[in-house]
């Protein structure tokens, strides 16, 4: 039995509906990952889920347990929202004890596991600061403490490192994953950042006006998509209408053919294509994009623009504009999309 069963739930403010029909099942202990751009409802639905909204129509139950109406004290459900929600006025140890307090857990106890919950997120040497007093990391990790503290049997996180720079959500996405798992805590994790979801989670279910459109591994739905919403949203994806398809490869397609750019090989002036590969296709350098270690190019193929993806090996490496090379296309890596 799935420990997190969601059945026919809608929501609407009013006239408009946020998301409807929705489905899905969590086993315990896993994490799973709503991703979506802004406005696509994933957020209502973790609220929805936490008791913090009501739902119009459908089914929340927990352990075989239906708590659809249930009022949020009632569920178990911990919470960790973007924006903290600490008390400024109250130390890190007082913030992180705040929900144990409001239900009376006797001191000794209170302090135990307290002590176990900073450890948990290392903020052991923190505990006497005051919230204007800690780095925005810092503040998160004590969020995230204060909602483990109550040992909640569902964890919800709605974007909560989206307000970090790139070096601080880096090290705090490790850190999730790493308490997550260790302590086996089933999660619920909403973001709209690709990368975010495929480091972090078992499972994706990406949303759309309202709506699951693929879930599945973080793998298949990045090497799989099913749409051309999903093939753009979750990389960067070549997507070539049927006449670019014609034009580059001769294929016949109905919707358009998806190709991520670090699929296709490139051969190099003086290499020999892979004959397993099949056919080459001659091709010129157009542009470039530093991305860390890729470098990105848009070469010119057959009258189609294609961006292509390689490793950063070393300066003396980079294709000047104007390099003729061949490219390669495996077919098990091009898929058909609507």
């Amino acid at each position: 039995m799935s420990y997190l069963e969601i059945s026919s739930l809608s929501k609407s403010f009013g006239k408009q509906p946020v998301f409807e029909d929705i489905h899905f099942t969590l086993q315990e202990g896993e994490l799973v990952t709503l991703l979506g751009p802004s406005g696509c409802g994933k957020s209502t639905l973790l609220r929805c889920i936490a008791g913090l909204a009501e739902v119009d129509a459908g089914t929340i139950q927990v352990a075989g347990e239906d708590i659809t109406h249930a009022p949020p004290q009632k569920r178990n459900i911990g919470m960790v929202f973007q924006s903290y929600a600490l008390f400024p006025n109250l130390t890190v140890v007082e913030n992180i004890a705040f929900g144990l307090r409001v239900k009376n857990v006797p001191k000794d106890e209170c302090a135990q596991r307290v002590a176990e919950a900073m450890q948990l997120v290392e903020l052991s040497s923190h505990q006497s600061k005051y919230v204007h007093q800690l780095s925005g990391g810092q503040r998160q990790r004590v969020a995230l403490a204060r909602a483990l503290v109550v040992r909640p049997r569902i964890l919800l996180l709605d974007e909560p490192l989206s307000a970090l720079d790139a070096r601080i959500r880096k090290n705090l996405q490790e850190e999730i994953r790493r308490i997550q798992s260790q302590i086996k805590l089933t999660t619920i994790f909403v973001t709209h950042d690709q990368e975010e979801a495929l480091m972090l989670s078992d499972r994706i279910f990406l949303m759309n006006g309202g709506r699951i459109v693929q879930h599945g591994t973080a793998e298949s739905v990045y090497t799989r998509p099913g749409s051309s919403f999903v093939a753009g949203f979750m990389g960067n994806y070549n997507l070539l209408d049927a006449d670019a398809a014609w034009s580059l490869l001769e294929k016949k397609v109905q919707g358009k053919l998806a190709i991520r750019p670090e699929s296709i090989h490139v051969v190099l002036p003086g290499e020999t294509p892979v004959a397993s590969l099949g056919p080459s296709y001659p091709a010129t350098v157009q542009s470039h994009q530093l991305l860390g270690n890729v470098i990105r190019y848009v070469v010119q193929a057959q009258g189609c623009e294609v961006m292509v993806d390689l490793l950063n090996r070393s300066a003396s490496s980079l294709l000047p504009n104007g390099t003729a090379l061949l490219l390669q296309f495996n077919a098990e890596e091009i898929q058909e999309v609507a």
